[in-house]
């Protein structure tokens, strides 16, 4: 189905993202997942882009684009269709940036950005706690302001942070205030922490069936002493905060589930089309065009649905139940999607040296991540009064 969402810009931009993908990515993305996550210097070179500016203002060193969250699906949809990917970095751009544009001060954005955009300041942000997964109100670590008022001293834990390794600020969700039973909701806020603090310390390295250059990490934080000039926005209003930044990182979420289900189609097609079972091409079977057109479709409705969230987006109407709607749909769509294209390898699909395996394993956590597929629909249900 032909797609409208995207302008001349967004199509030369695809060029030369592709361009380097083949040419930077592909030919060491093996070293890559050995080693578990992508270089740090690969990062530099992802700011000499410019892809960690594209949003960012001018007179901190971006490309001042005012809607740039096309530009980040055009590159996911490049990294799917190459099976590759950028590491850590999606959280630098996707999940961290709106909230530095949206809530940082502007001492705060001439403090962090020209390093944000550059690559010299890799960020992350950690908000899951070993006991809490998707219940943000439930967060336990806490932040004490000094007798003196210049700082918060910082103590608790985090788990599944991506970033969490090479980053070198994390954006930490800590309780500011003392937990309140008839509103759980409040007392949260965002300090932006310097991950070379001393009490700062980076635990396991967790190892994953996927996101295999993602390098995801346990923190924990034992009396870090963070200044007051790095609270992020007001103290305190840190969960609406974050309900708010959901939005873009649901679609996000969203639109990898779809780039990667459409790219399961054509690692399928090209499989099919080589394999020859009984001396026929596997993809002259009925069964293959069947499956493979169901799949079509599926990813068809998947796409016009993100490109419609897109352009919501983009003209700040995507609602919380919208995107939730979205992500849900999307990546309940991938997962089927996904494995019926793997079934069709047989059992080179379940090789990793097959590109529809990674996709494969890769995929099954975008109905966690971002909120559950559970949480989304509870979402929903609620947008209609339930």
């Amino acid at each position: 189905m032909r797609r409208s969402v995207y302008t001349e810009d967004h199509e030369a931009f695809r060029e030369m993202i592709r361009d380097f993908i083949a040419e930077e990515v592909v030919p060491v993305y093996p070293e890559w997942e050995k080693r578990g996550h992508a270089p740090r210097e690969f990062y530099y070179r992802l700011g000499e882009l410019g892809l960690f500016g594209i949003e960012v203002p001018e007179e901190y060193g971006g490309a001042g684009e005012a809607n740039g969250f096309k530009y980040q699906a055009v590159t996911t949809e490049e990294l799917m269709r190459a099976g590759v990917s950028f590491g850590g970095s999606s959280v630098h751009t996707g999940l961290v940036l709106p909230y530095l544009m949206e809530f940082a001060d502007a001492k705060q954005k001439q403090r962090w950005l020209p390093d944000f955009v550059s690559g010299a300041m890799m960020t992350a942000i950690a908000m899951t706690e070993p006991g809490t997964g998707s219940d943000l109100a439930g967060i336990k670590t806490t932040a004490k302001l000094s007798e003196d008022g210049t700082h918060y001293v910082l103590n608790g834990a985090k788990t599944f942070i991506t970033g969490g390794v090479l980053a070198d600020r994390v954006l930490v969700v800590a309780r500011t205030a003392p937990h309140d039973p008839d509103n759980r909701r409040a007392g949260l806020s965002i300090l932006v922490v310097d991950t070379k603090s001393e009490g700062y310390v980076v635990g396991r390295k967790l190892e994953k069936i996927g996101l295999r250059t993602s390098d995801t990490a346990e923190l924990s934080f034992t009396d870090v002493k963070v200044p007051v000039e790095d609270l992020l926005g007001e103290e305190g209003k840190a969960f609406s905060y974050l309900t708010h930044n959901l939005i873009p990182e649901r679609l996000g979420i969203a639109v990898s589930a779809v780039a990667a289900a459409d790219a399961a189609i054509q690692f399928a097609i090209g499989y099919t089309k080589e394999r020859d079972v009984f001396g026929t091409p596997v993809a002259s079977f009925q069964n293959t065009k069947f499956v493979l057109a169901e799949c079509s479709s599926e990813v068809s409705a998947g796409q016009a649905m993100i490109d419609r969230a897109m352009d919501l987006y983009e003209a700040d109407e995507l609602s919380v139940a919208d995107a939730a709607s979205v992500k849900l749909f999307t990546t309940e769509m991938a997962g089927r999607v996904i494995d019926k294209c793997l079934q069709l390898h047989g059992g080179y699909g379940y090789m990793l040296e097959f590109p529809i395996a990674k996709l494969y394993t890769d995929n099954r956590v975008f109905r966690i991540y971002g909120g559950t597929s559970e949480v989304m629909k509870s979402v929903v249900a609620k947008s209609l009064g339930l």
